[in-house]
């Protein structure tokens, strides 16, 4: 068994070891932190007029509902004070005033991959606050996991390795032909709408089968993750997909799989280095793809400028280079760095689910201006794509 240096009591820790100590530790701040454990977690809240607003109605509208009998009483504490609505109720009140934004049964499923190949660009961070803002706005969204690491999945509660097993993941479909649909790996989230397919670290194994059985020329495992989409898209309006920091044969099925791609890109020389050599190794496996007839068709590519800090003056540099160079496949919107972001992951959570601000209100005010921003862009995008929205986007001048 492979060994590390000495402890500072002159022991020695195996890998094992070590990877049993950060297990339980994890378990430990799972259990001591009971908001952070999925399955005892709640749907975020939102007052009287926000929730209106996000109905596309007035509070005047939402209380003669209730006063007429359309819509239940509201939730009331022992003041009479009203509680805050939830997303399921919100949901509610969306199909009793017929403004559900749903796609048609015509429209396509869109299915989003939020992609790079460098880890650390905010890849899972964008992921997740982009799926929680689409279940908040109303769509039915289910969000993939296709990441070893499962940092979506941790931020949604679970400690992977510990709560779930290989079987509750995407590996038994990528690995046994004779599955026909990924149903069996859908969990209901704390988000009305929003489901997730987890991952752990089993998944990694995945990548080393794949890679083989393509090598003895099954490459139709491509499209094994397409397939898989497609057994379930009739359930949703919108797949969003966090795959693996690599090209490996798991991307590589993300792609045949996505209609639609985001590039994450933080404004720094080795990120966008790195974003330049993704573009181009992107470019050639895709031509390759091409010679193949797999080569996926993109309807969008949008680049995020991720992680921003505007006052470090090479970043500033950096982002008007990128907006230069990406055009209008460029977000306008950048997604800046924020201590709300860090102090909401650090809980395992997000800043669509925190009850108030951590850090406080100016800064969590500020961080969903941005995250708002970003995925409001994105949101576009998507309705673009399907034939009965963009009629609406056009009337609207939107598109």
């Amino acid at each position: 068994m492979a060994s590390v240096a000495p402890d500072v009591e002159g022991g020695h820790n195996t890998v094992a070891d070590l990877a049993e100590r950060c297990s339980a530790v994890l378990e430990t701040l799972r259990d001591g932190a009971r908001s952070a454990r999925a399955d005892e977690r709640r749907e975020p809240t939102f007052p009287i007029g926000r929730a209106a607003e996000l109905v596309s109605r007035t509070p005047a509208a939402v209380r003669d509902a209730e006063r007429d009998g359309r819509l239940p009483p509201p939730p009331r504490t022992e003041t009479n004070r009203r509680v805050g609505y939830t997303l399921a109720q919100l949901n509610d009140m969306r199909g009793v005033f017929g403004t559900r934004p749903w796609r048609d049964a015509d429209d396509p499923c869109a299915v989003v991959a939020v992609q790079n190949f460098k880890g650390g660009v905010g890849k899972s961070t964008l992921s997740v606050h982009l799926a929680q803002y689409l279940a908040i706005r109303g769509y039915r969204v289910l969000l993939i996991d296709c990441d070893s690491q499962a940092s979506a999945t941790t931020l949604f509660g679970y400690v992977p390795d510990l709560d779930l097993g290989e079987e509750e993941t995407l590996y038994p479909f990528l690995r046994q032909d004779e599955l026909t649909s990924m149903d069996y790996a859908i969990r209901k989230t704390h988000f009305d709408g929003l489901d997730l397919i987890p991952a752990n670290l089993r998944l990694f194994q995945s990548e080393y089968e794949l890679a083989a059985r393509m090598a003895r020329g099954q490459g139709a495992l491509l499209d094994r993750l397409a397939q898989g989409v497609a057994s379930v898209a009739d359930r949703y309006d919108i797949v969003v997909i966090d795959p693996p920091p690599a090209l490996g044969a798991i991307s590589l099925s993300v792609l045949r799989a996505a209609t639609a791609l985001v590039v994450p890109v933080p404004p720094t020389v080795m990120d966008f280095s790195s974003t330049a050599a993704f573009l181009a190794m992107l470019d050639e496996t895709m031509q390759v793809l091409d010679q193949r007839g797999q080569a996926p068709e993109l309807s969008f590519l949008r680049f995020v400028a991720s992680k921003v800090d505007e006052n470090k003056s090479m970043q500033k540099e950096l982002l008007k280079l990128m907006r230069q160079i990406f055009g209008t496949a460029m977000v306008r919107s950048p997604l800046k760095d924020s201590a709300e972001i860090d102090n909401a992951t650090a809980r395992l959570m997000t800043v669509y689910e925190l009850d108030g601000p951590v850090t406080s209100r100016a800064v969590r005010d500020r961080c969903l201006a941005y995250l708002d921003g970003v995925n409001a862009e994105i949101e576009l995008d998507i309705r673009a794509t399907w034939p009965s929205h963009l009629k609406r986007l056009r009337k609207e001048g939107l598109a």
